[in-house]
């Protein structure tokens, strides 16, 4: 009787299924002659017994995967090298060289890439798919091969999107096709420190590898920049969690009893151009422009929080768990409450709730839809408008919402001094930006106060 079993190979891509077959004659053959005789390989349901001919069947039809796992590898070892010259640059001992230079490295990365053998090259490259936004705050003690190893995957997967990793944790929005995006839910899910996630910690919406230009991994000491060192402002002390049907039923009881409206902040910690254009009705949106000025506008207004009970939201929740910590960290609040999934999971199950307008995004759809409502306004004319385009100064990073009559008009600036700059600078033929600050970030007020 001949029986069959599978061996996986260890190499970085797994297109090949190597299988070896077993009989009592061949318990009694040498290793050599059990390599030459009885090895054969399989692959798209062929069944091949050279080397020759599975390596040019490789070559054929799996030549785009075979790419983009070894230019993923390559970059690996590109990196690797970089660190043992800089070790050895900056006069580092042996043993914390040798750390680096084994293959541990290369093993962990590859060992946690998905399987793409039964997939094609078009099923993962397709133009329409979906974003993926997620978070995880968990201890990460060697970031910088959690960064490779995202690096290798979104590359293998063909995703664009953004990925910030700290010792604190991860948090990434990533886009591509459908099959692609179920593919990297899982290589997540499956890693042991990510252990803790599952398919609903992924807030999905539509759209695809054009939503981004291009793929940015990288490792920050802030996962989401609030200025904040994390040892001392630690997600681990955060507020109560809430979820959308709990979070819902505050928000409803808040708009529907006076007593506790006036106990109770329903707080938006996004910035201004998120909330202008969606919010949960009756929110306290404070006029920042930066999440990393939230702090200081913390700061500024204890007195306006003392002893209430807060309602904290933003977008999927990552924000309110630093955000909210900071704010139990002053011990002036009696309460504090944050929306777990963010105004994602709470749209999911509550598409006709208490948040009305659009959800921002940071992507190149700036928004996606929540209600059908219109709360946000042309900056010119004032007809109700809500789609953001950058302004058209080159230098300038400001959102604009003009409508199609004011653009048509040549109104796409932020503001009539940056037109009139861009304008200028146009007409000189140049091509040198203008360096000043524009003129609507310059009068704003960095740390709103907010009046008890």
């Amino acid at each position: 009787t001949t029986t069959c079993k599978p061996i996986s190979l260890s190499l970085p891509f797994k297109i090949i299924q190597n299988r070896i077959i077993f009989s009592p004659e061949a318990s009694a053959a040498s290793a050599q002659e059990l390599d030459v005789q009885k090895v054969h390989w399989e692959c798209c349901g062929q069944q091949f017994e050279k080397k020759m001919d599975i390596h040019k069947h490789a070559a054929k039809e799996h030549m785009p995967e075979v790419l983009q796992q070894t230019e993923a590898v390559l970059e690996l070892l590109v990196q690797q090298n970089s660190k043992l010259t800089a070790n050895h640059n900056f006069g580092e001992n042996k043993s914390a060289s040798l750390e680096l230079s084994g293959t541990k490295e290369e093993f962990d990365v590859c060992a946690w890439l998905p399987d793409t053998s039964h997939v094609t090259f078009d099923e993962l490259t397709c133009e329409a798919g979906e974003v993926l936004l997620y978070y995880c705050y968990c201890a990460i003690e060697e970031p910088r091969m959690i960064c490779t190893w995202q690096t290798a995957l979104c590359r293998q997967l063909h995703l664009t999107g953004k990925v910030r990793i700290g010792t604190e944790g991860i948090n990434g929005t990533i886009g591509g096709c459908k099959t692609a995006t179920e593919l990297y839910i899982q290589a997540m899910i499956s890693h042991p420190l990510f252990q803790n996630m599952s398919k609903e910690d992924f807030k999905r919406s539509a759209g695809g590898v054009n939503c981004f230009a291009d793929l940015r991994v990288g490792v920050f000491k802030e996962i989401v920049p609030m200025g904040v060192d994390p040892e001392k402002v630690s997600y681990k002390d955060a507020g109560t969690h809430l979820t959308p049907e709990e979070f819902h039923m505050k928000v409803e009881a808040l708009s529907q009893d006076l007593e506790i409206d006036k106990k109770t902040i329903l707080l938006d910690c996004r910035n201004f151009y998120e909330s202008k254009i969606g919010n949960f009705q009756h929110s306290l949106a404070p006029n920042i422009r930066k999440f990393s000025y939230f702090p200081d506008y913390v700061d500024r207004n204890l007195e306006f929080f003392r002893g209430k009970q807060i309602l904290m939201y933003c977008t999927g929740g990552i924000r309110c768990e630093r955000g909210s910590a900071y704010l139990r960290s002053k011990g002036v609040c009696k309460e504090v409450y944050q929306l777990k999934g963010g105004i994602h999971k709470y749209l999911e199950q509550f598409p006709s709730g208490f948040y009305k307008g659009k959800l921002f995004v940071f992507d190149d759809r700036y928004t996606i839809p929540a209600s059908n409502g219109i709360i946000s306004e042309c900056s010119y004319c004032g007809t109700r408008w809500d789609q953001y385009r950058l302004c058209s100064t080159s230098y300038c990073c400001q959102l604009v919402l003009s409508c199609l009559r004011c653009r048509e008009k040549g109104l796409v600036a932020c503001c009539l001094i940056c037109q009139e700059k861009g304008k200028s600078a146009s007409e000189s033929h140049s091509g040198a930006p203008v360096k000043e600050e524009c003129d609507c970030t310059e009068k704003r007020m960095k740390i709103p106060v907010e009046h008890i």
